[in-house]
C-alpha cells in the first residue's frame, strides 16, 4: 500500500533527509511487543537469557557475518528489549546506495540501518515463533529507537550505558515493575 498522509498518521522517527546508508555508528533500541519480558531475566544485576534471548543474540551476531561492511559493537539482550551499536563501514565498495528522497515511507534501501533492523527483527521473529509454535505472532514492537553516534565521546557514553543496563534494571523505565 502506498503511503497516503491523509490516511496514514504514522510518523517516522528517522532524521529527515539523513542518509542511513552512510558510514558511522548507530545506537539502536528495539522493544518486545507489549514490553513482555520474553528474552530472559535479570539475576543479581546480570542478564540471564533464555532460548529466545539466545536466538536474538545469535541473529544479531549473524548481522555482521551476512552483511559486508556492517560491524557490531557492544550490545545487550534485556528481558524485554535489546540495545546495540551497529556501524556501517566507510569502505563498502559496490554497495548499492540511494540518496534520501524525502519520502516518509519508501522501499527498503539495501545496507541502510532501517533495512538492517527490519531483517534482524524478521529473522528473530520467525525463529522465536517457530520455537514457540506461534506463527504470525508479533515479537517486536512496530518501530525502534535509533540515535546517530557522532563522536568518540558519545560512542563511549553509549557503550557504558549498554554495558551497565542489566545492573540498572531495577530502575529501568522498561522494567514492568517500574510502570
Amino acid at each position: 500500500m502506498k503511503y497516503d498522509p491523509d490516511k496514514h498518521t504514522r510518523r517516522s522517527i528517522r532524521l529527515h533527509e539523513y542518509d542511513y546508508t552512510q558510514s558511522g555508528a548507530y545506537f539502536v533500541t528495539i522493544c518486545i511487543h507489549q514490553r513482555e519480558c520474553l528474552l530472559g531475566e535479570i539475576v543479581d544485576g546480570l542478564m540471564s537469557t533464555n532460548s529466545w534471548g539466545e536466538i536474538v543474540r545469535g541473529e544479531w551476531l549473524q548481522t555482521a557475518i551476512l552483511r559486508p561492511g556492517v560491524e557490531l559493537d557492544v550490545f545487550v539482550v534485556m528481558p524485554n528489549h535489546f540495545h546495540g551499536i551497529i556501524s556501517i563501514a566507510s569502505d563498502r565498495r559496490g554497495t548499492a546506495r540511494r540518496a534520501p528522497t524525502g519520502e516518509q515511507f519508501s522501499r527498503p534501501v539495501p545496507g541502510s540501518i532501517p533495512t538492517l533492523i527490519r531483517a534482524f527483527k524478521s529473522a528473530t521473529t520467525k525463529r522465536i515463533n517457530e520455537r514457540r509454535g506461534t506463527p504470525g505472532t508479533p515479537v517486536w514492537q512496530r518501530n525502534y529507537y535509533e540515535h546517530i553516534i557522532r563522536n568518540e565521546e558519545a560512542l563511549n557514553r553509549t557503550r557504558a550505558y549498554i554495558a551497565l543496563n542489566p545492573s540498572r534494571w531495577q530502575m529501568d523505565c522498561e522494567n514492568p515493575q517500574n510502570r
